[in-house]
């Protein structure tokens, strides 16, 4: 693979293992997939919540905060009459608590 971040280039190799058939199309696009997700979703909850730097790790403690990490990321999505950042609607949640109820009351839409 091959990244450009900045004037910097840096290049790696990656091995898969897979069940699909021998047909580099394929394969790429299963990998470009699985990053995308990786890219789209893990970034946004590690820039909105700072995920990464969460240092809960005790029983289910990680898997429940994730849950509802999640679950707060999709009503944010679905509330449109603010058109800030996920960041700022989680702030302006957690400052206002008339906008905090429209983003819950997005959900029953």
């Amino acid at each position: 693979s091959e990244r450009r971040l900045w004037n910097k280039t840096t290049t790696e190799v990656r091995f898969y293992i897979s069940s699909l058939e021998n047909n580099a199309d394929k394969i790429a696009k299963a990998i470009r997939s699985h990053w995308g997700i990786e890219n789209s979703l893990h970034w946004i909850l590690d820039v909105t919540f700072y995920e990464d730097s969460s240092r809960i790790r005790k029983d289910n403690s990680p898997e429940n905060l994730a849950l509802l990490r999640r679950l707060a990321l999709n009503l944010m999505k679905q509330e449109t009459s603010f058109k800030g950042s996920l960041k700022m609607k989680r702030y302006r949640a957690a400052m206002d608590n008339n906008y905090l109820v429209k983003i819950l009351a997005s959900a029953s839409k």
